[in-house]
């Protein structure tokens, strides 16, 4: 399997890493939400260093079907499907850690863009992911993508003392397909 390709949306572009993508991830406080979005704990969140930028950065580029997510000429988020090639499906994640572009429709458009390429050019059967239940946000988003609610893993996350439920969603490739007409 090849890198991931750029991927340009509307507002979007999706892409490998670049030098400056350091800076623009140092120039975001690390949000409270975005901690707890992510599973973690505002105890959890660390003062941003170059070094851990760099970290960050260097993550994304590693990983083959990982991008950048580029917004007015910003790094503001990435996203990723992590491959399980025998079962011919993957695992969805996207995170933008940049709250002053959250609400704008770019998630709803990133996951598009990246299930367009899953099923047209990689020809997967099934993406799936997890999201917690709090995020109706994200969860209002998967499934304006199609995505539908398969499971339910209750109380699995402690997150700030309380413990958290995650929702299972999938697509399928039929289902996608049928999304765009």
């Amino acid at each position: 399997m090849n890198r991931a390709p750029i991927i340009q949306g509307d507002k979007v572009m999706l892409r490998q890493p670049i030098d400056r993508d350091v800076d623009d991830y140092l120039q975001i406080e690390t949000h409270p939400e975005l901690v707890r979005m992510y599973g973690g704990t505002s105890s959890d969140i660390q003062p941003k260093t170059r070094e851990r930028a760099l970290k960050f950065v260097e993550a994304i580029r590693k990983n083959k079907l990982e991008w950048c997510v580029e917004y007015n000429g910003r790094f503001v988020g990435q996203a990723r499907l992590v491959m399980n090639e025998r079962d011919n499906r993957a695992r969805y994640a996207i995170g933008l850690f940049d709250p002053s572009v959250w609400n704008q429709g770019l998630g709803t458009e990133i996951t598009r863009l990246i299930l367009q390429y899953a099923f047209h050019e990689l020809k997967l059967h099934r993406i799936d992911l997890r999201v917690l239940a709090f995020n109706k946000r994200a969860i209002a988003c998967y499934q304006k993508c199609g995505f539908m609610q398969e499971g339910v893993e209750r109380e699995g996350a402690l997150i700030n003392g309380v413990y958290e439920t995650d929702i299972i969603m999938s697509i399928l490739d039929r289902e996608f397909a049928g999304s765009l007409l």
